[in-house]
């Protein structure tokens, strides 16, 4: 495999003066070591493995070492990733007996010698170390190779899979877009004022347009519980962080009340409405498919009946039956997006799962 900025002067243009490399035609070479960093990072930093059961307490504690290179090629728009990196995470555990009192604190490394573009499809090999080798040392290590390697593994899974979509890149392109977006928006700022005026001419036509999107409107309600403390799961959903990790996509997150979100590069938009932390989140939602004014609000409540055991509430009110183009699937897609593609990959990337 060639080393990043080693591939054949042929194929790797000079950047332009402009900066410009039109529609990604010429061979573009992305360094991504940094951005990997960045990314598991957030990913297995203070993640729990155990949270009791079995009155044992373990955490991934953070990133030790990352080494090797990483990068993404682009040729005709065609991503083309490699990279060959070896990772190294510390972790840290505790025993404690039926009486809550700490038996033995450990500590250890979790070491991943290979991740190759060429083994893409099949998981690396994981190694764990405990510094202390004792019975209950060992108790602790084989806790945390048996419950810490599928967690971890599915969190590397969750990199490579990025990796093949660009990675960095597909984050540049994306803010790219959203430049390109306001600059359209400023552009026709004359013609919304011109839109106003005449709203103001027939408001009554607009009332009655509203009253009929909010009569076709369904509420969704979910109850889900995970394996985790309440507190943990508010972090998650309130941390953009964490979102581009389980979603693979774009987020942006305000934790104050009154400030926006933005979730799945873009297709969600909203404010926060209530945020009480470890115990509700309340924000308004829109999907950018639904008819102009359209919004719904999305009610998230945290119960934690015993340590480590999390139930979440969820109550989506006012979700449009069709959307602007005449689908009349937009309930039943909403709900199985809050199944499949937040609460399930929650549990699959964080290990919360029961």
């Amino acid at each position: 495999m060639a080393k990043y900025g080693e591939g054949d002067k042929r194929w790797i243009v000079e950047e332009r003066s402009d900066g410009t490399n039109v529609h990604n035609w010429h061979w573009s070479e992305t360094n991504c070591l940094e951005w990997s960093k960045t990314f598991f990072n957030n990913l297995l930093t203070n993640v729990t493995v155990l949270n009791g059961e079995s009155n044992l307490f373990i955490k991934v504690t953070k990133i030790e070492k990352l080494e090797g290179e990483a990068y993404v090629n682009i040729r005709k728009g065609k991503i083309i990733p490699g990279y060959e990196i070896s990772l190294t995470l510390g972790w840290e555990g505790e025993a404690k007996d039926s009486n809550g009192n700490s038996l033995l604190k450990v500590e250890g490394t979790v070491e991943i010698p290979y991740i190759s573009d060429e083994n893409a499809d099949e998981d690396p090999d994981l190694r764990v170390t405990v510094k202390d080798e004792g019975s209950i040392g060992k108790t602790i290590k084989d806790a945390m190779f048996s419950k810490g390697k599928p967690l971890i593994l599915e969190k590397v899974r969750v990199w490579v899979e990025s990796m093949s979509k660009g990675g960095p890149v597909k984050e540049e392109q994306l803010e790219l877009k959203k430049t390109v977006v306001k600059k359209d928006e400023k552009n026709n700022a004359a013609a919304a004022v011109s839109n106003s005026a005449a709203a103001v001419v027939a408001p009554k036509k607009e009332e009655v347009k509203k009253k009929e999107v909010k009569k076709g409107c369904k509420n969704i309600s979910l109850t889900e519980k995970f394996n985790c403390r309440a507190k943990d799961m508010y972090e998650i959903l309130m941390d953009e962080n964490r979102w581009k990790g389980f979603t693979q996509s774009n987020a942006r997150i305000s934790k104050e009340v009154g400030g926006e979100i933005s979730f799945f590069d873009g297709s969600v938009t909203g404010t926060n409405v209530e945020l009480q932390e470890g115990k509700l989140i309340v924000q308004k939602w829109r999907f950018g498919s639904w008819n102009d004014g359209v919004q719904s609000l999305v009610r998230l409540v945290l119960e934690e009946p015993e340590p480590g055991v999390t139930i979440v509430k969820l109550t989506h009110t006012d979700v449009p039956e069709e959307d602007r183009y005449g689908n009349a699937t937009v309930v039943e897609n909403t709900e199985r997006g809050w199944r499949d593609l937040i609460f399930q990959r929650i549990r699959a990337v964080f290990g919360f799962g029961i």
